[in-house]
């Protein structure tokens, strides 16, 4: 009998990495992660009606996840953004 090829424990751990509502700073972004090698995911998550004057009239929002392995190369090569577009993310901590 063949054993079960054992996973990290990490597999299909996917942690939030930042968030924003502007399509241009997203697309830099994934860009950049892109460019350094970092996978990730991009998603579109849409915003409730009462909560967009939090979000300035937003109605959508980019959400970058990545590995949780990944977290800390990932906050390094966000670095590397320019000053305006990093400002303009809501990066999350773990």
């Amino acid at each position: 009998m063949r054993r079960k090829p054992k996973l990290s424990k990490n597999v299909g751990k996917d942690v939030v990495l930042c968030k924003t509502t502007n399509r241009v700073v997203s697309n830099r972004t994934s860009d950049l992660l892109l460019e350094q090698s970092v996978a990730f995911t991009k998603s579109w998550r849409r915003i409730p009606f009462f909560k967009r004057g939090s979000y300035n009239g937003a109605n959508k929002m980019c959400v970058i996840s990545i590995n949780r392995t990944q977290y800390s190369r990932a906050r390094r090569v966000l670095s590397l953004l320019e000053e305006r577009d990093y400002n303009r993310l809501q990066l999350n901590v773990i």
